[in-house]
């Protein structure tokens, strides 16, 4: 709120006596001293007006959303979303036709949960006309208005009140908001598939979704676009096992362990996901190479030698996870020390290559890549330790092993 790059937008949009406030993620976040990401601010101002004290102050106003009300400042190489007070005058599904306005509670009135719904003036006093303030003390998540209303207005709403739940609840989730997921959960086969994706790793990157994941299981909320989330526990495994080793959270990962992979194949279809990420989630599901939570440090340099860091440590973690799930102790030492031996891993490559095949005599063809797969095979078995000569020797062994006398 103080930093010279918010002030400089707060000035320009106040500069003719108007009245701004924060409003959303922002004051959320930052009553209960979690880092604040997005700046969204509110104004009674249409949105030409705003471009003019933008511009008039010498920042750069985007028209990012300009049909609704939404231009974005550029203020210290950062964006701050700035969005004319709205009310709806009609709604219909997901879309809504509304009208600006100079009216903070018609404003707030719009938005989906309480603690999304308070403002705060630049001066530091906060308005919450619906009570989020003690909604987000209390670990509530809970809809503005009627949660059965708020959810036909948009059907994905339904995870992202379990998002916020994971994020932000505490004991039990709201009974209206379950109600209304529960009755509506046969209609996220209605939504986009990419949107339904994208808002499960948001869902997946709070800190411990397992306990929103057991819920969306017991009640079915998934069931008609997701059957496969049935794996709550392993979650909820996976979280505790990244805390407990410092791991950066990984919302690809944490979908792996929720997901019973056996169809792994069809779910990034299903799912839309990219190919980069549905490669990555087969990869999990039906790896090329072993990796288990026990093994010694040494043993994981094969694996990584064969698939790379980047999976092996998601294997790494997904089988503590697996083992944390079943009930079993984990020897957290052990699980840091081969952490430790997978971050530290450099690729490596085999002293000799093809040319060094030819080189003996052996023709172009299938059999150079033989060769060359048998002897890395050779070399990884003695941990990497031989050289160029010892490779050498040995290959020059294989190949007069096939034609002996030659």
């Amino acid at each position: 709120m103080t930093a010279p790059a918010t002030r400089a937008v707060l000035d320009a949009l106040t500069a003719d006596g108007q009245t701004v406030m924060f409003v959303g993620g922002c004051v959320r976040d930052a009553l209960i001293g979690r880092p604040v990401g997005d700046i969204d601010i509110a104004t009674p101002d249409p949105p030409e007006t705003v471009t003019a004290l933008l511009q008039r102050a010498g920042l750069k106003a985007v028209p990012t959303g300009i049909e609704h009300g939404t231009v974005t400042a550029v203020s210290g190489h950062r964006p701050f979303e700035i969005t004319t007070l709205r009310e709806d005058v009609e709604t219909y599904g997901r879309h809504a036709r509304v009208a600006f306005t100079d009216d903070w509670t018609a404003d707030a009135a719009r938005r989906d949960f309480t603690m999304n719904a308070m403002f705060c003036a630049p001066d530091g006093t906060v308005y919450d006309p619906f009570g989020g303030w003690d909604d987000l003390v209390a670990g509530r998540v809970r809809f503005v208005g009627k949660a059965e209303d708020r959810v036909q207005e948009d059907y994905l709403r339904l995870l992202r009140f379990f998002r916020f739940y994971a994020r932000y609840g505490r004991g039990a989730p709201d009974a209206d908001a379950l109600r209304a997921a529960e009755r509506h959960a046969s209609q996220l086969t209605t939504l986009a598939a990419e949107r339904i994706h994208h808002e499960l790793l948001k869902f997946l990157e709070a800190a411990n979704p397992g306990p929103a994941a057991r819920v969306i299981h017991d009640h079915g909320i998934l069931q008609p676009v997701l059957p496969e989330a049935r794996h709550a526990e392993r979650l909820r495994a996976l979280a505790a096992v990244e805390r407990e080793l410092g791991v950066i959270i990984d919302p690809l990962r944490r979908m792996a362990a929720w997901l019973d992979l056996r169809e792994a194949h069809r779910l990034g279809a299903r799912l839309r996901l990219s190919n980069k990420q549905d490669r990555h989630l087969r990869q999990l599901a039906a790896p090329a190479e072993t990796v288990r939570a026990d093994m010694a440090p040494r043993d994981l340099r094969r694996p990584l030698h064969r698939l790379g860091r980047d999976l092996v440590r998601d294997l790494y973690l997904l089988a503590a996870a697996e083992r944390s799930a079943a009930g079993e102790r984990l020897d957290a030492a052990a699980l840091a020390a081969g952490l430790r031996e997978i971050e530290a891993w450099q690729p490596k490559r085999l002293p000799v290559d093809g040319g060094d095949v030819k080189a003996l005599g052996v023709p172009p063809g299938p059999r150079i890549k033989q060769l060359l797969d048998a002897l890395d095979a050779w070399w990884v078995d003695r941990d990497f330790q031989p050289g160029r000569a010892a490779c050498l020797a040995e290959l020059r062994r294989r190949v007069a092993a096939e034609h002996p006398g030659g």
